[in-house]
């Protein structure tokens, strides 16, 4: 083989490479987004299933608020998964009741939708919310909570907006 087709070829190789490191870059960018889309969806679907589009997303946008924020994780679903854990009786680490940052991850019950309709909305509305098609209706809001509770907290935060029943705070 002249010298020419050695340099080609391993040239080739260079870049057959390159193309295979920015494809599975790719496919776990993909993964990853597909993975925040299914913890966003969720939780707008156990937080705001009963609200208006409005109120859909902007419980999306206090996560998506948190993720900027330093006082709380920098992933979608670290932000929606946080909370308080210990080990039962099985070895297996779980979230402990009523500690958790969202009330339906540590209520006890599933977490797996069940209905359609909803889910696919919230699906929907997760999508808008993680590619920023909606400005943040919640002016930068971290915190909120139906307007049937009053937690210790709401009294050292700023009230910012009412959205259906609940009430945003930062």
């Amino acid at each position: 083989m002249k010298k020419l087709d050695k340099l080609l070829l391993g040239f080739g190789w260079i870049i057959v490479l390159l193309y295979l490191i920015l494809a599975a870059g790719k496919a776990y960018a993909s993964q990853n987004d597909n993975h925040d889309r299914y913890c966003m969806a969720q939780n707008i679907y156990f937080e705001a299933a009963n609200q208006s589009f409005a109120g859909k997303l902007a419980v999306a946008h206090v996560v998506m608020n948190r993720v900027e924020d330093l006082q709380f994780p920098n992933e979608v679903c670290d932000v929606i998964y946080q909370a308080k854990t210990r080990v039962n009786w099985k070895g297996n680490e779980v979230p402990i009741r009523n500690q958790c940052q969202f009330s339906w991850y540590c209520d006890g019950k599933s977490d797996e939708p069940v209905d359609s309709k909803t889910w696919i909305k919230s699906l929907y509305i997760a999508d808008l919310a993680l590619t920023g098609q909606y400005p943040d209706i919640t002016e930068g809001s971290l915190w909120y909570h139906a307007d049937f509770i009053y937690p210790y907290w709401a009294n050292e935060l700023q009230h910012v907006v009412t959205i259906d029943n609940h009430l945003f705070y930062k």
